[in-house]
């Protein structure tokens, strides 16, 4: 079974990452914008990725992976260019959702996390 984990904001998944033993196991992030009061993100293209991703992750991803869920911070956060996340080498972002494979060169960014064709493969890619 896929273990999952929640992290919110570029220190906590600093201290997160830092400490973190996958066991072996293939480490795949998903960095998205941070939950509204309806419990849905703030990002429209992070919505419309969800179930696409969700499926992928409880049909596709390895038994013995991880998957964190990244929140990236409110729209302001986000929209800051100096924004940790688009500024770490680790992460590199420049559009959410995007979902990596933990030092390795999987990598999805924006309307490809909503393709399933895509979101199969990204999970059956070895690194």
């Amino acid at each position: 079974m896929v273990q999952k984990h929640h992290v919110a904001g570029y220190d906590a998944f600093v201290a997160f990452m830092k400490d973190f033993n996958a066991n072996g196991g293939a480490i795949n992030i998903l960095f998205t914008g941070a939950k509204l009061d309806n419990g849905q993100s703030w990002c429209g293209d992070c919505v419309e990725a969800a179930p696409f991703i969700e499926t992928a992750v409880n049909t596709s991803a390895p038994e013995n992976s991880h998957f964190i869920y990244v929140d990236v911070g409110d729209r302001p956060t986000w929209k800051d260019m100096n924004n940790p996340f688009r500024k770490d080498t680790n992460t590199h972002l420049s559009v959410i959702p995007t979902m990596i494979r933990w030092k390795n060169p999987q990598r999805l960014e924006g309307e490809q996390c909503a393709k399933a064709d895509l979101l199969e493969l990204f999970f059956s890619e070895d690194d």
